[in-house]
């Protein structure tokens, strides 16, 4: 019986694969315009400037958010005209209470806007370094007004109370010719913690924005390397 056949596909050595040769570059691809540098650049230094701007506003915040997760229970019961700075100092940026008698016409009345009350910062009788900030209820202002003895409030030194009360030490310093001294505190009576919740959530949306941000940019240079 006479065999059959069969030729066996030779396996190509590995000179003959490297002797063939490679695909061409398609010259569409080559075509095509170069990516836009100027614009992935613009688009970077955009985000990251978006992203220090967060950082910025979380970092303005951040007592404030301290602030809010502190205790609802106040510090003391004090004397303000004998308290000691080592006690302010002890309970900056705590709720606190305290009693004493202010001088009314030291201070100044302010607005705020989209509010009818009004305010009034009020120097402690006898002392230059703490100060009291009191919100007077629509259609209490008169002539006759006369300030609370005991307040229950926020306890910062003047310039770190917030934005609400930025600028308030040049302001009292405009109206009355005295400045107020550096570092004296100010009490804001009716502050409380619970009324700066807010600022939590906005320091968390802020710190939100910064890490897209970041996250962001780093997609873009990961896709240019």
């Amino acid at each position: 019986m006479s065999g059959v056949s069969r030729e066996v596909p030779s396996v190509p050595s590995a000179l003959e694969l490297a002797g063939e040769p490679k695909d061409e570059l398609d010259p569409e691809l080559l075509a095509l315009p170069d990516p836009p540098r100027r614009e992935r650049t613009l688009t970077v230094v955009v985000l990251a400037l978006a992203a220090l701007l967060s950082l910025a506003m979380v970092f303005a915040l951040r007592r404030d958010v301290v602030y809010a997760l502190t205790s609802s229970t106040p510090a003391g019961a004090w004397e303000l005209q004998t308290v000691s700075a080592e006690t302010l100092a002890a309970s900056e940026n705590h709720l606190v209470r305290a009693e004493g008698l202010v001088g009314a016409a030291g201070g100044i009345r302010y607005e705020r806007p989209f509010l009818d009350d009004t305010f009034r910062t009020l120097p402690v009788a006898g002392r230059e370094d703490v100060w009291v900030d009191v919100r007077v209820p629509a259609g209490q202002e008169s002539g006759r007004w006369e300030p609370p003895r005991t307040f229950t409030g926020r306890l910062v030194r003047f310039g770190a109370g917030g934005p609400r009360h930025r600028g308030l030490a040049s302001a009292i310093e405009r109206a009355t010719g005295h400045k107020v001294p550096a570092g004296a505190w100010l009490i804001v009576d009716g502050e409380y913690p619970e009324s700066a919740r807010w600022t939590t959530l906005l320091g968390i949306l802020f710190l939100g924005f910064a890490v897209w941000n970041v996250m962001a940019i780093a997609r873009i240079v990961r896709k240019v390397s």
